[in-house]
């Protein structure tokens, strides 16, 4: 008998008020299904134990359309997965008194899978077509979800509720079939690792990962890699979200799209960019990236206080920046499933190459503690960084405790409320200002000399930040020099005394003398200099 029942389990499709109960029966079974594929994946199986490996990532019982072969199919799996055999006859006694094997034909209908069972190798393509008609019906019984809930009309139930209910059930179905990848071949392994430094090496000696736009940080990190969380730690006023922001911008403003060394098509440099601003509106976060890049104060740019001039400025540099792969969500307490789902949707949408997060605190887990939920929230953001392949920056806080020491610079004994952000973390930074907790050390005006060696220390770290990598998963630690405008929030590369020595240069046909002020820059290559980059 090769009959099979009819599927009870779906969601049936609307029916029009007027339809009979017969037009909907005769709907029901025009949902996308493969009786013969289902027959002919079960018979390999029960033919071959060593199939089921094969399929088991990509289907499982849920995904059949017939409920008896659902039932087959999970009665095999639980026997394959104690090592014991699987095959028509050790099948039968569990199923004996199954009622929809009996209606297919017994124990018999068992034997007639195996003798009309596929070859090995097919049984991906099968399985992978029993998954894509399995997400079609869920599919068809979403949309008739969605419609049921718009027909009723129900005070409790908003349409931009019914809208968000529905975005998040979709993206949810989009994300199934995503599984772990299971081991990989050494082979495999050294591959990529040498089409990575391929990429290095291309670049002649460059960065492996994504320019940060910071001369000095990059030597020290090696640029962003792809799977890495690096945490960007401070207390407040350090600037923090100001080096997040700057990073973020370079990143986004040096996005080129091309082939890549390996033949795949990507970013060449820079990248596409999200972030989540949790602390800051969407505006605010802006206002900062036009500050750096008008060159116009920030308190100006909030006060509108702005001259003709620096207006226009102003509106250039939106006009110049308005095309910039740069996305900002400023949803407050997000929870971390929500952002990483909001994140995967960013990448099949517009491509991610970057993401930060500002800041891990302002995140919400599920826990009911805060130090697991800290726990949960740093783990879910390496997840991410993993699953996406891309770096992730998190921002975090600082405990107050740096404030009692006399040397102010932070550690990593320093993060708050839990260890897991540096056990989870591949690489961790300090943002440490010392001109911020020297100002508040200013002596009174009597004390001549203690005022002396005050304005003296002032001078010396004026406009300076350290940038102190505490750890670091695959490269050294250490302390990075920047240079800070306040005024504009912005970090730069830091003009060492080393580097400020007169050399001369040609510009435009002319000999002059200057400054060097770009350390990156090889002297000896004529006509690579930019007047921006010499000081005259």
């Amino acid at each position: 008998m090769n009959e099979i029942t009819s599927f009870n389990g779906d969601p049936q499709p609307p029916a029009s008020p007027d339809s009979s109960g017969t037009a909907g029966e005769a709907q029901a079974s025009e949902l996308p299904h493969s009786v013969e594929a289902e027959q002919q994946l079960l018979g390999a199986i029960l033919t071959n134990n060593d199939v089921y490996d094969k399929v088991a990532s990509i289907i499982n019982s849920s995904h059949f359309y017939d409920p008896v072969h659902a039932r087959i199919y999970e009665v095999a799996a639980a026997r394959i997965s104690k090592n014991a055999l699987a095959s028509p006859v050790t099948l039968k006694a569990f199923m004996e008194d199954d009622q929809g094997l009996r209606e297919l034909g017994g124990p018999a209908y068992l034997a007639k899978l195996a003798s009309a069972s596929i070859s090995a190798f097919a049984v991906r393509d099968y399985a992978q077509m029993i998954y894509d008609l399995a997400i079609r019906r869920e599919l068809i019984a979403l949309g008739q979800t969605i419609a049921d809930k718009a027909r009723r009309v129900d005070v409790a139930s908003e349409p931009k509720e019914q809208i968000v209910e529905a975005e998040q059930q979709l993206y949810s179905l989009a994300e199934q079939g995503q599984t772990e990848q299971g081991f990989k071949s050494f082979l495999r392994a050294v591959t990529e690792a040498v089409n990575v430094t391929n990429e290095a090496y291309q670049r002649g000696g460059g960065m492996a990962g994504i320019s940060t736009g910071l001369d000095d940080l990059d030597k020290q990190l090696g640029g962003l890699h792809p799977s890495d969380l690096l945490i960007l730690a401070g207390r407040p006023s350090m600037g923090k979200t100001s080096l997040a922001t700057n990073i973020a911008f370079n990143v986004a403003k040096a996005y080129k799209r091309g082939l890549k060394p390996d033949g795949s098509e990507g970013a060449l440099d820079g990248g596409v960019v999200g972030f989540f601003s949790l602390e800051m509106s969407a505006e605010q976060l802006a206002g900062r990236i036009l500050a750096e890049a008008s060159e116009i104060s920030s308190h100006k740019i909030r006060q509108g206080d702005m001259t003709e001039e620096e207006f226009r400025r102003f509106v250039q540099a939106a006009k110049d920046l308005e095309s910039c792969p740069l996305f900002i969500d400023d949803t407050p307490a997000i929870p971390i499933s929500q952002l990483a789902a909001r994140a995967r949707r960013l990448k099949r949408t517009h491509g991610l190459d970057l993401l930060v997060i500002d800041y891990l605190q302002l995140c919400r887990g599920m826990a009911e503690n805060r130090v697991n939920e800290i726990a949960e929230i740093s783990m879910g953001m390496k997840a991410i960084a993993k699953e996406l392949n891309i770096p992730v920056v998190a921002l975090s806080q600082l405990s107050r405790q740096v404030e009692s020491r006399d040397d102010k610079r932070p550690q990593l004994s320093d993060l708050r409320e839990s260890g897991s952000i540096e056990q989870d973390a591949d690489v961790v930074m300090f943002v440490f200002r010392e001109e911020y907790y020297k100002e508040r050390e200013k002596p009174g005006d009597h004390e001549l000399d203690k005022m002396e060696e005050w304005k003296q220390a002032m001078e010396r770290l004026h406009a300076k930040a350290e940038v102190i990598v505490g750890k670091q998963r695959h490269g050294p630690i250490g302390t990075v020099e920047l240079s800070f405008e306040a005024q504009f929030t912005r970090f730069g590369n830091l003009a060492k005394a080393w580097h400020q020595q007169p050399v001369d240069y040609r510009i435009d046909g002319h000999i002059r003398t200057g400054l060097w002020l770009a350390p990156s820059i090889n002297l000896k290559e004529e006509g690579t200099l930019e007047p921006s980059q010499l000081s005259f």
